[in-house]
């Protein structure tokens, strides 16, 4: 199968907590992946564990035909995994474009260099606040110029941990319009609650619960699965149905 990531057999542990039992995971180029489940699935774990923030207890991660199991998130990071986080990573002290310049690394400057940078924020809708401080931005901004940052470093594989939490429904809407629009060399796999966002923007769907990975499927199979009704939509299939049929 033509894969960039696989997760196999992967537990994770806190203390003598299991959080992570047994996951097993694909990832194709080009997909949208979400995961989802209830608090405390352990859908952010598994996140840190792809990004290379924390080694699985035990399992095995592949990453684009290799074994980054021991690979600190650093190199993984230079292999080409970017992140997002559920807190905010940025500098509020700085501008707008001084943060994306970060993203594209030290040492770097010139023409091509500002083109880049301009071309990095009109992707994400904020070409007209490139010199505005950041500690000044709405939310939604700043969850934009993340997604800048984290594209600045050229991810193949791209990895966001509830992108749209707090945003508007109008706000919700250019997320998944911007998300949709990216180039299909850059794969997303994404933690949201939002069943609305999961359904308009995924092409597959991991259902997690009590730390296993109940069925993987398209949106459409993940929202018919009676078992993915029992132990996680429940009330919420009437919602899921809507988000699924607009």
């Amino acid at each position: 199968m033509n894969e960039l990531l696989r997760c196999a057999g992967v537990h994770h542990r806190y203390g003598a907590l299991p959080v992570l039992t047994g996951i097993d995971l694909t990832v194709v180029p080009g997909a949208r992946h979400a995961l989802i489940g209830p608090n405390g699935a352990g859908k952010s774990t598994l996140l840190k564990l792809i990004a290379g923030a924390m080694r699985p207890s035990a399992g095995r991660i592949h990453y684009a035909g290799n074994d980054v199991t021991r690979h600190r998130e650093g190199r993984r990071a230079r292999a080409g995994i970017g992140r997002t986080f559920q807190h905010s990573t940025l500098f509020g002290s700085l501008t707008v474009r001084q943060n994306v310049a970060l993203g594209l690394g030290a040492g770097r400057a010139g023409r091509r260099h500002r083109e880049a940078i301009d071309a990095l924020l009109a992707s994400v809708g904020l070409q007209d606040l490139p010199e505005v401080p950041v500690a000044t931005l709405s939310y939604s901004q700043c969850r934009r110029l993340e997604i800048a940052v984290a594209l600045a470093a050229r991810p193949r594989l791209l990895l966001l941990d509830e992108p749209a939490a707090g945003m508007s429904g109008e706000e919700r809407a250019r997320l998944v319009d911007l998300l949709r629009g990216l180039p299909p060399t850059v794969t997303v796999v994404f933690v949201e609650h939002d069943l609305d966002v999961v359904f308009q923007l995924a092409t597959e769907v991991s259902v997690l619960h009590l730390g296993t990975i109940l069925v993987t499927g398209s949106p459409d199979e993940v929202r018919r699965s009676p078992e993915v009704r029992d132990a996680y939509l429940g009330a919420r299939t009437v919602e899921v149905s809507r988000a699924a049929d607009a």
